[in-house]
């Protein structure tokens, strides 16, 4: 069934040609309404009671979604065309834009896949007395309050909370599963006269709590504190904070969805191999530390992972890939606005990548200001940090003439700034850009006066990993080209061999985790493909010669996808047999070092010469035979006990 649009122009401040977009979008648009939220409601209501409607509005969420309640329907997707295209002080058509916006919207949305967390409502106040005893009167009535306290002299005669002195050691966890463990801890005797007193104190206490609320002066407890779900912290000078943190705690008891933003594939990461630690691009990254070493391969901890995305960007082999949602729907979100806007008949656009806090800049901007350029098409995702150098390719090679960046006031930047680096690399400079600002009308300025380069002639939306993805943009990019330069730590690169240093030892290809290096099993031959290379420095680490670095770079060759011999030797000829084993060079040279030795006198320097087989059947045969175990013993047998016996 055909979508219908039902438009709004707003009460008169915007256009939009109802059937121009019909005709380019292939959905049936509604006439504009005036008032859609108001005098023209009715055509709301009967469009929810219909179905297979979209509203185009999303300031008057509220009312369309209390409507649909008392209608009892489901509520309606809803659409801003306003904000991101109406109210513009552009004067070009804003069709293409209107249309791209409609088609990306009707992409399917990905289920969300959560983990349920259970807070029973216990929490630890920490700070001074005067202002964590003030909180647990506030928070007692909702929750389970327990205050830490440093000092003795200031115990309440209250039981409605529980109260504890010591010192907090370390605290591990998130909301619902914290883990605190506290030296010198002492707890209220509740009996007797008097105030009340306290245990002996003991070290390494421990004890859980659903929520933390830090009211101290001292350093947060967590890296990026503020993206630790339950742990809320004020500064205690600063009343309204005070009060805001305890209102906040007051709400973290029931239970709650917890978002999976990562998926991982233990098997492609290149963490490390035999002990040797090769990338660490995502534990370098991670703001939170939910990511930690496991073995060969990292481990990602749900509970503290705050979506950002970084990980997945930064990842070479594409084990951690960002969930919510999943890599290949951006890759459709992106590739279905280049579309749709070129077959409206729009040319260059240019997209602006932004999240949550720059959605509200551009409605700001719209509002108040010159909005957006008719040619920039705003595409909003959770996380900005997932949107690393193979989406950012992909876009340029759909159709888009540059790509912006927005980042918000939560965003990690270097990680941000380092793949702008790498896309503008692959891309040819000048068509990436970080937009570092929080003003809507220096956002707005700024991309009203960029100038867009000329975007490719022939766009293509490849599919595949996003390797497969980048390599295929980059050809479409640069049509005719062999190699493009990248800067240092990029995930695309040669391994280059000193053949002078290299023993052919082979450490390299068993522990190289992508297969990019690989041998012959008939010949001494050091094989490299360099398409599958992640550059993870594993190969570099483990070479006892110290024979292997590195060219990042992005070969758009055929060549990229082949084996290729980086080195090999003359192999040795067995002195008995004449099978072929080992490398010449090494069996040469090993000999003429051991040829003085006294151990190797003899036969034994020739052993050194031949294949395994021929190996052990000269030692076999030799005078100091090692596999002779001397003369069998001769079985004992019932004569052998009975000439011992006495009675015989």
């Amino acid at each position: 069934m055909t979508k219908t649009l039902i438009t709004c122009d707003c009460m008169g401040t915007q256009s939009i040609d109802a059937e121009a977009l019909s005709e380019a979008t292939g959905f049936e648009v509604t006439p504009p309404c005036k008032a859609l939220c108001t005098s023209q409601i009715e055509r709301a209501a009967k469009g929810l009671t219909q179905g297979n409607v979209v509203l185009c509005c999303t300031q008057e969420s509220r009312t369309f979604e209390a409507l649909a309640e008392e209608l009892e329907v489901e509520p309606a997707p809803l659409l801003d065309l306003r904000d991101r295209a109406g109210w513009s002080a552009d004067p070009a058509p804003k069709l293409p834009k209107m249309s791209a916006l409609a088609a990306e919207a009707m992409l399917p949305a990905a289920p969300e896949k959560t983990l349920d967390v259970i807070s029973e409502g216990l929490c630890l106040i920490l700070g001074a007395p005067e202002v964590a005893l003030e909180a647990a009167e506030q928070l007692a009535p909702h929750l389970g309050v327990t205050v830490l306290l440093e000092g003795t002299q200031d115990l309440p005669d209250t039981r409605a909370y529980d109260v504890i002195t010591g010192r907090l050691r370390k605290a591990q966890g998130a909301l619902g599963q914290f883990k605190v463990t506290i030296d010198a801890l002492r707890q209220v005797e509740p009996g007797g006269r008097g105030a009340f007193t306290l245990t002996e104190p003991r070290d390494g206490g421990v004890s859980q709590c659903d929520v933390i609320l830090d009211l101290r002066r001292e350093p947060p407890l967590f890296p990026a504190h503020e993206k630790r779900e339950g742990y809320l912290r004020a500064d205690p000078g600063r009343l309204q904070a005070v009060a805001a943190a305890v209102m906040a705690a007051s709400h973290l008891v029931g239970t709650f969805e917890k978002p999976l933003y990562v998926r991982l594939e233990s098997l492609l990461c290149a963490h490390s191999r035999a002990g040797q630690t090769g990338c660490t691009n995502c534990l370098d990254l991670c703001p939170t530390g939910a990511i930690s070493p496991d073995g060969e391969h990292v481990t990602v901890d749900p509970m503290i992972c705050a979506g950002c995305g970084a990980c997945s960007s930064a990842c070479p082999s594409g084990a951690i890939s960002y969930d919510a949602p999943p890599v290949d729907l951006t890759m459709r979100r992106v590739q279905t606005l280049a579309k749709a806007f070129l077959d409206a008949g729009g040319h260059a656009p240019r997209l602006l990548v932004h999240d949550a806090h720059g959605a509200e800049m551009i409605r700001l901007s719209a509002r108040h200001g010159d909005g957006l350029p008719a040619d920039v098409v705003p595409l909003e995702i959770r996380a900005i940090g997932a949107f690393g150098h193979a989406e950012t390719v992909a876009a340029l090679a759909a159709g888009f003439a540059s790509v912006t960046v927005l980042p918000g006031p939560g965003a990690d930047l270097p990680a941000l700034q380092a793949q702008v680096a790498l896309s503008d690399a692959i891309s040819g400079g000048g068509k990436v850009t970080l937009l570092e600002t929080p003003d809507p009308d220096a956002m707005s300025a700024a991309l009203y006066a960029e100038e867009a380069p000329a975007p490719v002639a022939t766009p293509v939306r490849p599919m595949g990993t996003r390797r497969q993805i980048t390599r295929q943009a980059a050809k479409a990019l640069h049509p005719g080209a062999e190699s493009l330069p990248l800067p240092e730590g990029a995930p695309y690169g040669a391994v280059l061999v000193d053949t002078d240093a290299c023993t052919l030892c082979l450490s390299c290809v068993s522990l190289c985790p992508s297969g990019a290096l690989g041998d012959n099993p008939d010949l001494p031959q050091l094989r490299f493909q360099e398409d599958a290379c992640l550059q993870c420095g594993l190969c570099a680490n483990v070479c006892p010669e110290d024979a292997i670095t590195y060219e990042p770079r992005l070969l758009l060759t055929e060549e990229a996808l082949e084996q290729r011999v980086v080195n090999e030797e003359e192999p040795f000829a067995c002195v008995e047999c004449g099978s072929l084993f080992g490398v010449k060079s090494t069996i040469d040279r090993i000999t003429e070092k051991l040829q003085s030795h006294p151990m190797f006198d003899g036969d034994k320097l020739r052993m050194i010469q031949m294949c395994d087989d021929c190996r052990v059947n000269a030692q076999y045969h030799a005078k100091d035979n090692p596999f002779a175990a001397g003369e069998r013993p001769r079985p004992r047998t019932t004569d052998d006990y009975l000439s011992k016996r006495r009675d015989h």
